[in-house]
C-alpha cells in the first residue's frame, strides 16, 4: 500500500516504526530529541517532524497546524511498542480494583487547554501503561483532536461501547494486534 492510499494513522505508524522505533542510532537520537522537547517549537526544529509532515502529505503551516504536528510527533515518540488497544482503553484497564490511570488524571488529560498541554499530560501518563498503545489510533486521534475524539475516549476508558456503536460482539478483539501491523 502506498503512502497515498494509507490512512493518516497508518502513515503515522509507518513513520514511527521507521524513524523512531527501529534499532538504529538515528532512531534513538530522534526519539530522545522528541521526548526531551520542552516546547512545540523544539519539536518543529527537528527534521524527523518534517519527515512526518511530508509522509502525511498535509499542509500544517496554517492556524494550529504546526502545534498539532508537534503534538503528534512528541506524543507518539513516547511509545515503545504498538498494540491493538487504544490509549484510553489502556488507561482504563483495571489494576486490581482501580484503573491504571486515575479518573481524575484522565479528566485532566481531556481538559488540556491546548495541544502542548495535552502532549505534556499524555507523555507523563505513558509510563503507567508501559509506554504501549495503538500508535496508529493515537496518532489519528491527535490529528483530529476535538469533542468527538474526547467523547470516544471517555467510552474507551470505561470499556463501554458508545451509544451508536455496533454491539460488542461485532467489535474486533482488542487483545489481538491488527493483521497488517508491523512494529519497527
Amino acid at each position: 500500500m502506498s503512502e497515498t492510499n494509507k490512512t493518516p494513522g497508518q502513515v503515522i505508524l509507518s513513520w514511527w516504526g521507521r524513524r523512531l522505533n527501529s534499532d538504529t542510532g538515528a532512531a534513538r537520537k530522534a526519539r530522545a530529541q522528541l521526548r526531551r522537547a520542552t516546547s512545540p517549537m523544539e519539536v518543529l526544529m527537528l527534521g524527523v517532524t518534517h519527515d512526518l509532515q511530508g509522509h502525511l502529505g498535509r499542509d500544517f503551516s496554517k492556524g494550529d497546524g504546526p502545534w498539532r504536528l508537534a503534538l503528534v510527533a512528541a506524543t507518539v515518540a513516547g511509545l515503545d511498542s504498538s498494540v491493538r488497544a487504544s490509549l484510553p482503553r489502556r488507561f482504563g484497564e483495571k489494576d486490581g480494583d482501580n484503573p491504571r490511570l486515575s479518573p481524575l488524571r484522565f479528566q485532566r488529560i481531556l481538559r488540556a487547554g491546548d495541544d502542548w498541554e495535552l502532549a505534556i499530560r499524555l507523555r507523563r501518563a505513558l509510563p503507567i501503561v508501559g509506554r504501549t498503545a495503538n500508535v496508529a489510533g493515537l496518532g489519528a486521534d491527535l490529528l483530529r483532536w476535538g469533542e468527538d475524539v474526547r467523547t470516544r475516549w471517555c467510552f474507551d476508558y470505561f470499556g463501554a461501547a458508545p451509544p451508536d456503536a455496533p454491539d460488542a460482539d461485532d467489535a474486533p478483539d482488542a487483545s489481538e494486534p491488527p493483521a497488517d501491523h508491523q512494529e519497527g
